[in-house]
């Protein structure tokens, strides 16, 4: 079990009980009511594990996110929900377009660190020039980009399909984690990942210097192969002991 207030930031892109067949044995279609309090255990066993200032980051469709969000107000501090865009065209039925993920941001209390981030200024795939002309300000925004904000438009996080395209991987484009990651941390910060899945938190972790633990109840295979091709040096070498030391027997 992990330690009280033990880990800087978590990253949780569950499953979202939408049927979809993950083709490894799990039930993606639990009753509405036994889905939801299994979601209010693992989100409370989250917040617990939090340093105070730590945050919380959880990725979830709208209908979703609005019933994790209800729960997390009465028990952590809200700082976003982050929209991410979603790409495509098809119908709902008698509802909108559903045009976007939510990315909710938490922290126990108020931040220990906030770094902002700043994105490239969008450019034309067509003729290569830049797509906004910001009120003739041009001139005057910082050379290192545009300051990130909670609208994401790069993210490209359309994945969910009736099947997915390798059984039982959860894919997530690193570009979401890592930013999350880099909010939220410094190096040698701590970060846990309850839903392995791909292993894109596990790599924007590696990737940025800060120690990571996660957890995947079905195959690893994929998540251990993303980490053998992008990090073949730090494979089989021994966890620092700072690891160790956030567990304790129950």
């Amino acid at each position: 079990m992990i330690k009280d207030r033990s880990i800087d930031c978590v990253f949780a892109d569950p499953p979202f009980n939408l049927g979809k067949d993950y083709k490894n044995g799990y039930k993606d279609n639990l009753d509405d009511n036994e889905y939801f309090r299994w979601c209010y255990r693992w989100l409370s066993e989250c917040a617990r594990i939090l340093k105070p200032g730590g945050a919380l980051f959880v990725y979830a469709i709208p209908s979703i996110a609005i019933k994790f969000g209800a729960f997390l107000n009465d028990i952590m501090t809200f700082r976003h929900w982050i929209a991410l865009s979603m790409k495509g065209t098809y119908s709902r039925g008698n509802k909108l377009y559903p045009a976007h993920y939510a990315l909710l941001y938490y922290t126990n209390g108020e931040p220990k660190t906030f770094n902002r981030l700043r994105t490239s200024i969008p450019i034309c795939r067509h003729c290569g020039k830049e797509i906004k002309d910001y009120g003739g300000h041009r001139d005057k925004l910082n050379p290192a980009g545009l300051n990130l904000t909670d609208f994401w438009e790069d993210t490209s996080p359309n994945r969910h399909r009736k099947f997915k395209v390798r059984p039982g991987v959860n894919e997530l484009k690193i570009t979401i984690p890592e930013r999350a990651i880099l909010i939220s941390t410094e190096e040698d910060d701590i970060v846990f990942d309850p839903f392995g899945g791909g292993g894109s938190t596990y790599q924007a972790a590696e990737k940025n210097n800060r120690y990571w633990i996660g957890s995947e109840l079905y195959d690893c295979n994929h998540i251990k192969n993303r980490l053998n091709e992008e990090f073949p040096l730090s494979i089989g070498l021994k966890p620092d002991k700072l690891l160790f030391d956030i567990f304790v027997e129950e």
